[in-house]
């Protein structure tokens, strides 16, 4: 059963026609929500038991007036699957926002329209244009932060931090429409978005309608923070290229880029937060089911700021994605693009089992690309997701509105797979995998990261971020054959692969990890991981990193290769002997480099790296980061092997306007 549907269809006629008939009186329908009713209608009538049914979307702009919502009764099997895709050789592209236009152009060189009030109350916070995101006017204009002057005592000291003292000049109580302004708040590896509720103009201090989400050091609003003012009207003539919304006068004002055609502008702003919904039942457990969108677009979301605020503890994981599912099994996104959103692009989120994203482009994300689980361990099974997969994908231009967002996040979810994808230039971690802080009882177990390619990580906006992040037990997890470098941090830890607070059980193998500001590879605390013939070469500070002695084994570090061209090898905490190294290759290309503060004799007499050795790895050409070994290289003597990057990233090569290097 094949259904299709057109710009230029109707939802009157049957969709059984690619195009409509000489009479106009049969063709393709005209919304792909009238092919899913179709559908179900089908079904009710027994007319595609045990059919395959395919919805063919031809090429063209699908402004959606609600999300594309897929219950239990639009499933498909896996013999009889139920697919929505592109119409061959075309781009159907599914919006959730609209165009505005009567556009006209100012004395001052700004143009101005005013908004149907018959579609008002109007209330879009991002804006593009012709396909290519415009910022809201921002200070300081250019770039760069204000400093926080002066603390200033919360008034929810249980809660958070709800206001801090500026310079004199940073804020102004006199900007129009004060309420609409955001202050984004720097803290270490988060970001809060606050609202103003009062600004003292003789003592420079602000108080925010909400508090920050922790009352601990790192989400604090601490003399010397940084922070940014956005949607400030009188910024604007500042910035070309952004623009303001004027809620209260129902007008828009844009500052074109230099040589931009006023006729040929095609702006559009969102009006939807989400664009597609697998709407499963989880406490009936009747599940959305056999279902795969193929090859479409989904384009223009939006992102909404409650009224005291948003901040995120970490990761960004309470913003919610434009293609979101729960209680989904056996679904797949396979070769679709996903751009110019507000949020997240995709989340598997409660009792999703099974499922897949496929060769996918997720790019200009509000957030961050990918979430799987939840932060909680569900006690019914059936409610645990588990067993997704996101492979050969690319997942690039995240955090631009909300920075502390992550490339893939896997909360307390097992058996998932992230294979062969490309992930760079986003504002935090490339993948993050785990969400519990020490010891106690964790899900995200059996879960394999191989073959990414993930750099251009942090952008130097937060810290303490990794390439690859893990928490908590993560029992038979494989972290291998990943390509992880330019990791930069604001201030402290741009660290490669980041086994933080529990890391359990991983085995980390057959990695290159360069270019980092921090070191390559970081245990801050865990237990029992093997880590082993990995590359770490020319980070900055130092290659190698641990932050705390504990009274158990904490990790297995052997036939690796640790190459550096300035400062140490180790640096932090090596103190005890509750770990294990040993059958290593180290290298300083020059100088003498020390272990923990010991030259590499008294190191081996300390019984590390007893076997190790002190020499060239022979790399063929460090400098331009090409770490393939030459046959002669001693590392082979310790029974290192090459470490082959064929199939590491996604498989299409990047166009050259989507590099980041």
């Amino acid at each position: 059963m094949t259904l299709y549907v057109s710009p230029h269809g109707n939802d009157a006629w049957t969709g059984r026609l690619a195009e409509p008939n000489k009479g106009a009186t049969d063709g393709p329908l005209g919304t792909i929500e009238s092919a899913r009713n179709h559908l179900r209608l089908l079904r009710k009538q027994g007319a595609l038991a045990g059919k395959a049914a395919t919805v063919q979307v031809r090429g063209g702009v699908y402004f959606l007036t609600s999300p594309l919502t897929l219950t239990p009764e639009d499933s498909g099997t896996r013999d009889a699957p139920v697919v929505f895709e592109a119409f061959p050789g075309e781009k159907p592209v599914l919006s959730g926002g609209r165009r505005v236009t009567g556009w006209r152009k100012g004395v001052d060189g700004f143009w101005t329209t005013s908004l149907p009030k018959a579609n008002a109350p109007w209330d879009f916070r991002q804006f593009f244009v012709n396909g290519a995101r415009r910022p809201r006017p921002s200070l300081p204009s250019g770039g760069g932060y204000y400093l926080i002057a002066a603390d200033a005592p919360s008034t929810r000291p249980k809660q958070g931090f709800d206001g801090f003292v500026s310079q004199a000049g940073d804020l102004n109580a006199h900007w129009r429409n004060l309420s609409d302004v955001d202050v984004l708040c720097y803290h270490i590896w988060s970001m809060s978005r606050m609202r103003i509720a009062s600004m003292d103009e003789l003592t420079n201090r602000v108080r925010f309608t909400g508090p920050t989400c922790s009352t601990d050091y790192w989400a604090g609003l601490q003399k010397g923070n940084r922070f940014r003012v956005e949607n400030v009207f009188e910024a604007l003539p500042k910035e070309p290229g952004s623009w303001y919304l004027d809620k209260a006068a129902g007008t828009v004002t844009y500052h074109p880029l230099p040589g931009e055609n006023l006729r040929a502008f095609a702006p559009i702003v969102p009006r939807l937060t989400e664009l597609v919904r697998f709407a499963g039942d989880t406490d009936k457990k009747q599940w959305v089911s056999g279902v795969t969108l193929r090859g479409i677009t989904f384009e223009d979301a939006d992102w909404t700021l409650a009224a005291e605020g948003y901040s995120c503890s970490q990761a960004e994981m309470q913003q919610p994605a434009v293609v979101t599912a729960v209680g989904t099994r056996d679904c797949q996104l396979e070769n679709c693009e996903i751009a110019h959103v507000g949020t997240y692009a995709v989340e598997w989120g409660r009792a999703c089992r099974n499922n897949s994203l496929i060769g996918c482009r997720l790019h200009d994300l509000g957030a961050g690309g990918v979430k799987i689980g939840e932060g909680e361990i569900r006690p019914d099974g059936d409610g645990v997701t588990r067993d997704n997969r996101v492979e050969n994908c690319r997942i690039y231009d995240g955090g631009m509105v909300h920075p502390a967002a992550i490339g893939v996040w896997i909360g307390q979810s097992p058996g998932n797979k992230i294979l062969h994808n490309d992930i760079y230039n986003l504002g935090y971690t490339g993948v993050s995998v785990g969400w519990t802080w020490g010891y106690g009882p964790a899900a995200a177990q059996n879960t394999q990261v191989s073959y990414n390619a993930i750099h251009d990580i942090g952008r130097g906006v937060l810290s303490d971020m990794g390439g690859i992040y893990t928490l908590g037990n993560q029992q038979g997890s494989v972290v291998s054959h990943n390509l992880v470098h330019d990791v930069q941090s604001f201030s402290y830890g741009g660290w490669g692969i980041y086994l933080d607070e529990g890391s359990t059980g991983l085995r980390v193998m057959d990695n290159i990890v360069y270019g980092c500001k921090a070191e390559g590879f970081h245990q801050h605390y865990g237990k029992d991981n093997v880590i082993e013939n990995n590359i770490f070469a020319c980070n900055q500070e130092a290659q190698l990193a641990r932050t705390r002695a504990e009274d158990h084994l904490s990790f297995t570090f052997r036939k690796n290769i640790v190459y550096c061209e300035q400062g140490d090898f180790l640096n932090g905490n090596w103190t005890g002997q509750q770990f294990v190294m040993d059958d290593n290759l180290y290298w300083r290309r020059s100088g003498a480099a020390k272990f923990a503060g010991a030259s590499f004799a008294d190191w081996q007499k300390s019984e590390h790296d007893t076997h190790s050795l002190l020499a060239d790895p022979l790399f063929a050409n460090p400098q331009k980061e090409d770490f393939r070994l030459s046959p002669s290289s001693p590392a082979i003597s310790l029974g290192i092997q090459p470490i082959d990057l064929v199939g590491v990233g996604a498989a299409k090569p990047l166009h050259k306007k989507e590099r980041s290097r």
